[in-house]
């Protein structure tokens, strides 16, 4: 069996035609600036109503134009923690994205592994330090914490936004891992080579 005919998830997968009308549409914009459909997008159209709340924080949380945090750092959270989870949709899809917004190849794999030997910045370093601490042992940030953020420059919106896409795909990893929710074959090379 190939990667390409193992079925997406553990429950069923609507047909397209067949999803509400703002569902789909949101599904084929992704498709047309993508090229393909991320396997998560179908996966979770099985639940519409769902679907629409997961998708709306998640926009609010990623696609947001103000703070601090880039696009690269925002994924660099992503891809840090969903390697504690142990979330292989997130750990790809997302490491994909990161190698793009960073336009580093070796970036994603890096903070996957060990974020400790990645060669990122102190900033980073940082802020992946507290998103770990949120991920595993939230209970144990305190003011030290957001002392070290500041002092790299974060404010306490920053420090809430690292916070909060901690939270947000603290709950993605455990519907995907939860579902056998398998990763696009597309993202495996996205980001690797440079765009000739």
């Amino acid at each position: 069996m190939t990667s390409a005919t193992k079925p997406i998830s553990r429950f069923p997968v609507p047909e397209l035609t067949a999803l509400p009308q703002d569902i789909r549409e949101k599904i084929l914009a992704v498709q047309e600036k993508a090229g393909f459909v991320p396997n998560v997008f179908l996966a979770l159209s099985h639940r519409p109503e769902e679907f629409r709340a997961f998708f709306a924080y998640h926009d609010a949380l990623m696609l947001k134009e103000s703070g601090n945090l880039s696009k690269a750092d925002r994924e660099m959270i992503v891809t840090a923690t969903s390697a504690k989870n142990q979330c292989l949709y997130c750990v790809v899809a997302h490491g994909a994205l990161l190698r793009i917004y960073a336009k580093n190849p070796l970036v994603a794999d890096q903070v996957a592994v060990n974020h400790h030997k990645a060669d990122i910045t102190p900033r980073q370093h940082a802020m992946l330090e507290f998103a770990i601490k949120v991920c595993l042992d939230s209970q144990s940030v305190s003011d030290a914490d957001y002392a070290t953020l500041h002092a790299h420059g974060f404010d306490d919106e920053d420090i809430w936004d690292i916070a909060a896409i901690t939270a947000f795909f603290g709950l993605s990893n455990r519907i995907a891992n939860a579902t056998s929710m398998r990763p696009n074959d597309e993202f495996y090379l996205m980001g690797r080579l440079p765009r000739g």
